[in-house]
């Protein structure tokens, strides 16, 4: 790439020459060990005498913003001392309200502790990589010789059949390709549905508990979010505000709590939204690791007037990194979701997708997923029983029966699980405390993963988080940090997030 500086200015060129490198030095545009270019390129490139630009290299060269190596070329000098930081405006450009950056905990910023029981990570060790590289791989050579052309918003063909295939056979939902948008993740697909259908001022509901970074972004394009309780048949419907333009749900497995929306309660709120313009968002982010009984039909397989968009991504069942998910929606908001992907980010990768689609067509998704629900359901037996062993009557596991976590309830009503999460971290052990997913009533518990953590690092793992439960049941206060390690999970205004960084 051809470096360029501004040599606009009187004086003569040598010295403008040697102005613009220093200045370029000096405030980081030209970092340290860059190579620049030999004298003579650079000169036919500013159209100035290759003369001038070898004195400017001289004279940098003895300030020490320069060396030379015989052989190699001329570089950028490690001299920190001599760079300056970028001024700012005084008066910069603000962000409207509500647009502060908030990493997730499980985003990947800090290192993973050694007892990882944050929820929604899963194991990066069953990914199978070597087929992945090869299938993706292959499209490469395959589409080298292809039109350069931009693709379809909609996504490519050949991974929104697979995707309605697939859904049909496993989780009775009837689809076409035509019905399938590809998204960059579960978030993506949100965002999108946001933008088609909300309008400032609108009433979103949400479970509460629920999935944080949903609830913001809900509220990021002006809606008005209100909350609604879950009980043991899922979310509430009797307590949905009665001009709710969206609900959002994780019916098959609700977020954090781990429990199913029951057939009637499902049944319940499609009679709900029947009768209003309302519609309802189905999360199903990873009902695919179910452990016992059938899954129960998704709100979208019996909605009968179009009020159902089925959410679903692969970071989960594969990786959070692919940002691969899709949404099924009605016929009549297929347009405007398809118009909104496309000035959103115009399409998505093509040859990740089709190395999808061949991975489902050859057998290999439904393989993995085999494969790793038999070390999922270990781990979670394991889990449990080191729970159940260790914490006694002093906290009860919620029941469940998908997903890569579970939810711990404390018996102490006063329990500070805040300072809980930061005494078992101080022990290795990461955890992430459930009164981060209420906006009103909070309830004393955590919601424990096991997709990234080893199962013979649980039982020890449980053993601590029980020492750091006595410590903080005891005192009621919290550990002062110690220097270098970082902070609990629970920290930070994003809320627990169930994909690193991202959304699902």
């Amino acid at each position: 790439m051809d470096l360029v500086i501004d040599l606009t200015g009187a004086g003569e060129k040598t010295v403008l020459v040697y102005r613009a490198l220093r200045a370029a030095i000096v405030d980081g545009r030209l970092p340290n060990g860059h190579r620049l270019p030999p004298s003579r390129s650079l000169a036919a490139d500013l159209g100035v005498a290759r003369g001038s630009v070898a004195t400017a290299y001289e004279r940098l060269a003895a300030e020490g913003f320069l060396t030379t190596r015989v052989g190699s070329g001329t570089f950028v000098a490690d001299v920190p001392e001599l760079r300056r930081p970028r001024r700012h405006p005084a008066d910069p450009l603000r962000p409207r309200a509500g647009w502060t950056f908030q990493p997730a905990p499980t985003s990947g910023e800090q290192p993973a502790p050694r007892y990882d029981l944050r929820s929604g990570i899963p194991d990066a060790s069953l990914f199978p990589f070597d087929t992945w590289r090869r299938l993706v791989s292959a499209e490469l050579r395959l589409r080298a010789n292809g039109p350069g052309t931009y693709a379809a918003p909609a996504g490519h063909p050949a991974l929104r059949a697979a995707i309605a295939r697939s859904l049909g056979y496993g989780r009775s939902v009837r689809a076409t390709a035509d019905d399938v948008l590809i998204t960059n993740g579960a978030q993506h697909a949100l965002d999108l549905i946001a933008r088609v259908l909300l309008r400032p001022g609108d009433v979103v509901a949400v479970e509460e508990p629920g999935y944080p970074p949903a609830r913001r972004l809900f509220a990021s394009v002006g809606a008005r979010v209100a909350s609604v309780p879950v009980d043991e048949d899922g979310l509430v419907v009797s307590a949905l505000p009665g001009n709710a333009r969206l609900v959002y749900t994780t019916p098959s497995h609700q977020f954090p709590l781990g429990g199913a929306m029951s057939l009637d309660r499902r049944r319940e709120l499609l009679d709900w939204a029947r009768t209003r313009p309302a519609a309802i968002v189905e999360d199903d982010y990873d009902s695919e690791f179910r452990f016992s009984s059938r899954p129960l039909e998704p709100l979208y397989s019996l909605d009968s007037v179009g009020r159902v968009l089925y959410v679903g991504t692969f970071s989960k069942v594969l990786l959070p990194g692919l940002r691969l998910g899709f949404v099924i929606a009605p016929r009549s908001l297929t347009p405007a979701l398809r118009a909104a992907k496309g000035l959103a980010d115009a399409f998505s990768p093509p040859a990740p997708q089709r190395a999808l689609a061949a991975f489902m067509e050859q057998g290999l998704l439904a393989r993995q997923v085999r494969r790793a629900l038999k070390v999922y359901g270990e781990r979670r037996r394991v889990l449990r029983s080191a729970l159940e062993a260790a914490l006694g009557g002093r906290a009860s596991v919620v029941p469940g029966v998908a997903g890569l976590h579970l939810s711990l309830l404390f018996a102490a009503p006063r329990l500070d699980v805040q300072a809980l999460a930061r005494r078992a971290l101080a022990r290795g052990v990461a955890v992430q405390p459930l009164d981060a997913y209420y906006r009103l009533q909070r309830r004393p518990g955590l919601a424990l993963g096991y997709g990234a953590i080893p199962v013979e690092r649980i039982p020890e793992g449980v053993r601590r988080l029980a020492e750091a439960l006595t410590d903080t049941a005891s005192t009621g206060s919290s550990p002062r940090r110690p220097s270098g390690t970082p902070r609990a999970s629970a920290a930070g205004g994003d809320g627990p997030s169930r994909t690193p960084g991202t959304g699902g």
